[in-house]
This record gives C-alpha cells, sequence and structure tokens, in this order.
C-alpha cells in the first residue's frame, strides 16, 4: 500500500502515502478496499498533475465539479463518479484531522444523478387503437374514454386528472386548470377530440355524481374517482381494445410528451404544458429523432383535430 507512484511529485504521493497507512492501520479495511482508494486518488492526482497542479490545497469545489464533468465526458458511470468523489472527500477529510487542510472542497459536490429508465410510449397509432372506444350509451366507457382523452390530449399526470373539479374545466374553450406538484396552478389546452368526450361524459355525469360532489370525474358510487380505480379502468381498456403494451395514466402522459416533440421541437412549450418546474425534467424526452415543426397546438397534437367523419 506505501508504494510510490514515479510520476507524483512528493507534495501530492506523500499525503496519499499517509491516507494509504491511516486505512491500514486505523481503519482497519480490507486490502480490496485499499486498493480502490489508491487506483481511484492516484488517477485524480494524475489528472492533477495534467493540469499543472502539484499540491492539494490549490483544489478547490469548482475542481471538483470539473473532475465529475470529465468522468462524465470519459463514459463513466454515476456510480463510478460518486465512488471516485467519496474516495476524494475522505481523503480531504483525512488532511483536515492532520491540520493539512482548512476545508473540504469535495464537501457538497454530488456526482450526476443516474438518469432514470423512461417508460416506453405508446405510438400514435396504438393511442388511436387505445381511444376507439365507441360506447356512447354506457356511461362508465364514456368517462373513462373523456378520461383518457384528457390524460392523452393534455399530458396530465393521474393525481392532476382525478383532483379537477368541475369549476376547473372550461369544456367549450377546451381549456382546463390543473394543480400539479406544489400546488403549483396551470392553464393548458386539450385536444378536440377530448373536448367532444368530456362533453359526452357531462351529460351522464349529473345523473351519477353524489348531490355536492365536486369532482369532474366519479365512480359508479357517485364519488370522486380514486386513482387505484383509474389505473385498473385503464389497463382493463387495454387489453379490451388488443393493445400489447401495458396500459398506465403516466404512459398516456409520457406519449403525449413524446409525440408533442416529435410534431414540434419546442422544448419550452412542453414543459409548461407538463407543468415541470425545471427543463431539465422535460429533457429527458430529447432522445426523440425530431422530425417536423409546427407552432401551434392544433398542429402538433396527433388528437388536436376531430376526425370530420365518425
Amino acid at each position: 500500500m506505501n508504494e510510490s507512484t514515479a510520476t507524483l511529485p512528493n507534495s501530492l504521493q506523500k499525503p496519499l502515502d499517509r491516507f494509504y497507512e491511516f486505512l491500514r492501520s486505523e481503519k482497519g479495511l480490507s486490502l480490496h478496499t485499499q486498493r480502490n482508494y489508491k487506483q481511484q486518488l492516484e488517477a485524480m492526482a494524475e489528472h492533477l498533475v495534467s493540469m499543472g497542479l502539484d499540491d492539494w490545497q490549490k483544489i478547490d469545489a469548482g475542481w471538483v465539479r470539473q473532475l465529475a464533468s470529465k468522468g462524465m465526458r470519459d463514459g463513466m458511470k454515476a456510480s463510478s463518479i460518486a465512488t471516485r468523489l467519496s474516495s476524494l472527500r475522505s481523503f480531504f477529510d483525512f488532511l483536515i484531522l492532520r491540520g493539512e487542510l482548512s476545508a473540504n472542497p469535495a464537501k457538497g459536490v454530488s456526482a450526476p444523478r443516474k438518469q432514470r429508465p423512461l417508460p416506453k410510449n405508446l405510438d400514435v397509432d396504438e393511442v388511436g387503437q387505445l381511444l376507439e372506444v365507441d360506447s356512447d350509451d354506457d356511461p362508465l366507457s364514456v368517462r373513462d374514454r373523456a378520461m383518457m382523452e384528457l390524460m392523452y390530449g393534455a399530458g396530465l399526470r393521474l393525481a392532476e386528472l382525478v383532483d379537477i373539479n368541475l369549476k376547473d374545466i372550461r369544456a367549450g374553450a377546451g381549456e382546463i386548470r390543473v394543480v400539479g406538484k406544489g400546488d403549483k396552478e396551470r392553464k393548458v389546452p386539450f385536444s378536440g377530440e377530448a373536448k367532444e368526450w368530456v362533453g359526452k361524459w357531462l351529460k351522464y355525469r349529473s345523473d351519477l355524481a353524489n348531490s355536492g360532489e365536486k369532482a369532474l370525474f366519479v365512480s359508479k358510487q357517485g364519488v370522486r374517482i380514486s386513482h387505484r380505480n383509474v389505473q385498473k379502468r385503464m389497463a382493463e381498456w387495454g387489453l379490451k381494445q388488443g393493445v400489447a403494451s401495458h396500459i398506465s395514466p403516466h404512459k398516456l402522459r409520457h406519449s403525449f410528451a413524446t409525440h408533442m416533440l416529435e410534431s414540434s421541437n419546442n422544448l419550452r412549450a412542453v414543459q409548461e404544458l407538463l407543468g415541470h418546474e425545471n427543463i431539465s425534467t422535460t429533457q429527458i424526452y430529447t432522445h426523440l429523432d425530431f422530425q417536423h415543426l409546427a407552432q401551434a397546438y392544433d398542429q402538433a397534437h396527433p388528437r388536436a383535430k376531430k376526425k370530420e367523419d365518425k
């Protein structure tokens, strides 16, 4: 463990050797863990030398962040960068303990978050297949189609859909008031198909809803529909309509975002429609191969215009 790397100046190598001895004698770490620390720290020390620095005390938080960025550019996994930063923090804590450093420049610097995989979205044909629920005489089928059209036509979260009250929707104008995460309000347009089916549902709702019920969508018991009920009904419709993919509310929202970006390439507009506080959240959808441009919602959304023939 106390072998020195010839390419490192003593001002960098000697503090490392003292740290390795500390890990062995004081911490009692396994040889495997000691080797891992050595590998990580000496790789960083070599990078330090390549930048013309020869003293650990010359490192600041900016250099540590640059190190994390370099790891990303080099194709390192987020977990590997996190391990490297953890090794550096431990080493700097050791230098502080010895009085060789006054503050830990790696403290508070985080590795890039591991990107969560996106659920597979439905293509436009699959959405069309799902939404061809043509049962005007069955109140619950009309309600379900209205919910699915609204989720896909406005990109709503499940909680946002369930929380919609009658006063929040202007069906004639095709506009809805949504309360999203953090109780933040936004107004979003919705598709022509959604407008039509919400209108059909409203004709049935008055007979199903209990007196004084504020919710737009109610169960057959006349109360606000539950999250679980929406999830269950959508999954059932997916099977009934012969859609190969499992259907969930989030998949409809994801499909909305994907199709809007494919059509419009307008990241800011989609950010507002989805209710994302930070555009970095919306940027997870930019893996798409954008093909078309559109300026208006009706041009961009595949179901924005009602079909001419039913």
